[in-house]
């Protein structure tokens, strides 16, 4: 009995730092982007109150307002489901979905694509950190 809940223990253990470990570089991203930015414009500073008003601004789009939270939900710790085909997304919030931000290339072909979907232009590095900044926030 003991040596299952030592198991058990254990095994929670190393789920939580990997998780605080995934947590860390969505961090390290976000400051990747915001020294991008403030290379730009020398006063740039993370925003999350920024980056929520990023992720639901409504833009027009083939008729159909759209936003980041169109698809990923006003609360981006819960699953979304694709407003095209239906289908489940994970959570963006890297404190419910680890992996959210682990793959740095994965991450910028998501900017890459979603960005001109949304906005119909690539994002700026001011809104790319103000968005993972804000994602950080999110419980």
């Amino acid at each position: 009995m003991h040596k299952l809940a030592y198991t058990l223990l254990i095994a929670l253990g190393v789920a939580s730092l990997s998780a605080q470990a995934d947590v860390a570089s969505a961090q390290k991203l976000a400051n990747k982007y915001a020294t991008i930015a403030k290379t730009i414009n020398p006063s740039a500073k993370p925003s999350a109150e920024a980056g929520r008003a990023f992720f639901t601004r409504k833009i027009l789009v083939h008729g159909k307002e759209v936003s980041c939270s169109s698809c990923h939900t006003d609360n981006p710790a819960n699953q979304g489901k694709h407003v095209k085909d239906g289908k489940p997304i994970k959570p963006l919030a890297p404190s419910v979905n680890p992996k959210r931000f682990s793959d740095l290339d994965k991450v910028e072909t998501n900017f890459e694509k979603h960005c001109l979907e949304v906005i119909g232009k690539d994002c700026t590095a001011q809104e790319k950190a103000d968005y993972i900044t804000y994602l950080l926030t999110v419980k």
